[in-house]
């Protein structure tokens, strides 16, 4: 993605309201609380304050450490002496501001969260132009292993482009020597994991989140209708089923289109993520650029 002047304030300004939601957020969570509630209220908000959703709230308990947003009808609640992660995207023009935050109603786990956000302080200090990502990576790893967790492996901060939340390039969080690729101008954003439980994450089998990867293949009326009506309001931005299931007259019907669209490689899903050893994990995030060679951390 190439920046601009124009382009970098609405960049701070989509950064300004996520931030901000963030906090919200994280002040409002408590346990017995829907996790519709919270994803409607983070939501709404966002559009409230002038920008839009870059992906579904995702809200990810315990061992599930992302890639979780509620469906329709869903009567999941938070749990008792559960952390609560809350990943959240604003757009604005496509222009993208990602962030996260930990939660924890179990005092046990307040270690575990310090590790995550004392490796994002950790790793926003050593950025700069030029620097390599394993140098990133690496002192996420130290900083996160020296308080007795694991860092998350194969999770990774990201390049962002317009319209496009992971544009390509990965920020890992450990001393990856595979990846050795240079921060120059662009957007970024740095989300550290950590966990009491082996450092991996896996395919879970429920998905919630889609995005459109084709505009190609033979596709019903119906189909068709949908996935031009997301790609008009999203492009490749991901989507859930609560903002789009009034176009098929029925819950059951947009997932009967889903599934369809999904075997017709038009829709990519995102199924949830867990933590192999089934561990608590925490996660803390913030979106910075780099431009004309000034950090902007855009969610701080």
């Amino acid at each position: 993605m190439s920046l601009d002047d124009e382009a970098v304030k609405k960049l701070i300004r989509a950064g300004e309201i996520a931030r901000r939601v963030r906090e919200e957020a994280a002040r409002r969570v408590k346990p017995g609380m829907k996790y519709l509630e919270l994803a409607d209220y983070v939501e709404r908000r966002i559009r409230e304050l002038g920008g839009e959703p870059a992906f579904p709230t995702n809200i990810g308990v315990n061992h599930v450490a992302a890639h979780y947003t509620p469906v329709v009808g869903d009567d999941k609640r938070i749990p008792d002496n559960s952390v609560v992660k809350i990943d959240l995207g604003v757009h604005v023009d496509g222009y993208i501001a990602d962030t996260a935050v930990t939660v924890s109603f179990n005092p046990a786990y307040e270690g575990l969260l310090e590790a995550s956000r004392k490796a994002l302080e950790a790793a926003l200090e050593e950025v700069k132009p030029g620097v390599r990502v394993n140098v990133i990576g690496r002192v996420i790893e130290n900083t996160i292993r020296s308080m007795g967790y694991k860092p998350i492996k194969n999770l990774s901060g990201h390049s962002i482009g317009q319209y496009m939340i992971h544009s390509g390039k990965s920020i890992p969080n450990y001393n990856d020597l595979f990846t050795r690729w240079k921060l120059v101008d662009g957007v970024y954003a740095i989300e550290p994991f950590a966990t009491d439980g082996v450092g991996l994450v896996y395919n879970g089998d429920t998905t919630t989140i889609y995005s459109i990867v084709s505009l190609r293949g033979r596709l019903s009326t119906i189909e068709k209708r949908i996935v031009n009506r997301i790609w008009m309001e999203r492009k490749a931005l991901p989507f859930c089923e609560r903002w789009y299931v009034r176009l098929a007259g029925s819950v059951q019907g947009f997932r009967n289109i889903i599934q369809s669209l999904t075997r017709k490689h038009i829709l990519h899903g995102y199924p949830i993520l867990i933590e192999k050893g089934h561990g608590m994990v925490s996660q803390f995030e913030h979106t910075f650029i780099i431009y004309k060679g000034e950090v902007i951390i855009t969610t701080k």
